[in-house]
């Protein structure tokens, strides 16, 4: 098959996969309000904090995604490895908020908009400078952070340390490896179209999430 006949054909795998994608996330979803790797139950040693910080980000897949997508957009970028950095300490923040009981209205709906934006940014082929980036990933790390401060309120000094640990070294080591990822397969496949996938993907998570926040 010849490059000319390839592209459309190429193209309507990339529709037909990523409707795949949504459909299957829209009946398998479930809202994005609360993340516990013990259960619900406040951890109450370094062991549990730590656990539940490293589980936090991965068993919430709208967080998954994000921390996907960042590291992905942060692929070519330069100062790369600054903008999922910036992301972690903006969710320190935005955890600190929750637990200081200040109020960050519409959590989840921004956190869910925050993985469509991401995921639509990955498949257009023009991407921000890193700066812009910076201040979209700390803006969307302050409403994940604050989501993920519910799984650690009431918990004593220690076990919020090792949470916090858990959840900032997570965040960022997927991140990077996503960020990786990026590199190669920007470096192998420079008409993106891999890229473009993975956004169309990603974008329709974060979709599905939204449905479920808006519609139940």
């Amino acid at each position: 098959m010849s490059s000319k006949h390839f592209a459309p054909f190429w193209r309507l795998n990339l529709f037909v996969l990523s409707a795949s994608l949504g459909f299957l996330f829209l009946i398998t979803a479930q809202p994005a309000l609360a993340h516990h790797a013990t259960g619900g139950k406040t951890p109450t040693n370094f062991f549990e904090g730590f656990i539940s910080g490293l589980a936090h980000p991965v068993i919430g897949l709208d967080h998954l995604a994000f921390v996907v997508a960042i590291g992905l957009i942060a692929a070519g970028q330069v100062n790369g490895t600054i903008i999922p950095a910036g992301f972690v300490l903006a969710a320190l923040v935005g955890t600190g908020i929750h637990l200081l009981n200040f109020d960050l209205p519409a959590a989840e709906i921004a956190i869910a908009l925050s993985v469509v934006i991401l995921g639509a940014m990955l498949a257009i082929p023009r991407k921000p400078n890193w700066i812009v980036l910076l201040i979209l990933g700390a803006i969307a790390g302050l409403f994940h952070g604050y989501a993920y401060g519910e799984a650690i309120i009431g918990a004593g000094m220690m076990p919020l340390v090792a949470y916090l640990l858990g959840f900032s070294l997570i965040q960022y080591c997927v991140a990077m490896l996503a960020r990786a990822i990026g590199n190669l397969i920007i470096h192998k496949t420079p008409n993106r179209q891999i890229m473009r996938l993975c956004g169309l993907a990603i974008g329709a998570i974060g979709i599905v999430f939204m449905t479920n926040l808006l519609f139940g």
